[in-house]
């Protein structure tokens, strides 16, 4: 099922030709989908608000329709269940995106974690871990999560 998903996403964007500076958006989209499912699977209640934030980050910021965005957040429930570590996910987001992108995805992953109404122990520990892998400043850490809560109206 996995390389069917990764096979839609080719044929619709296509992969980043070496040294053209295009994202590569297979890995990009997929990536990002992963570190935020990881997120919201942390209370091992991964539910229908949570669901909601990944597929409108899919729509909103990475610019799918609403079947490419349930399509991407099968694919990454998928790959987060095979995956060992969050770190080829980090990787991933790394080689992708730009400092700019990923304070967006975090303030995103701060959305999928207090979506549910609570931020648990393992939640705000993910947290603090991802934000230091992806290199985002603390300042901009701490403003992403503002930003967060007040469009979750908090």
């Amino acid at each position: 099922m996995i390389e069917r998903i990764r096979a839609f996403f080719i044929e619709r964007d296509g992969r980043a030709e070496s040294g053209s500076g295009r994202h590569d958006v297979n890995e990009r989209h997929l990536a990002a989908a992963a570190l935020l499912v990881e997120a919201a699977s942390l209370d091992r209640d991964f539910d229908a608000a949570e669901r909601a934030r990944i597929a409108r980050f899919a729509t909103e910021r990475l610019g799918l329709d609403d079947d490419e965005a349930a399509l991407l957040l099968d694919a990454a429930e998928t790959v987060v269940g095979e995956a060992t570590q969050l770190y080829r996910f980090v990787r991933g987001v790394m080689e992708h995106f730009d400092y700019e992108e990923r304070v967006e995805l975090v303030e995103t992953l701060w959305e999928v974690v207090y979506s549910d109404g609570d931020l648990d122990d393992f939640e705000a520990q993910m947290m603090r871990r991802i934000g230091g892998l992806l290199h985002i400043e603390d300042r901009d850490r701490g403003e992403a999560r503002k930003r967060a809560l007040s469009r979750l109206g908090r």
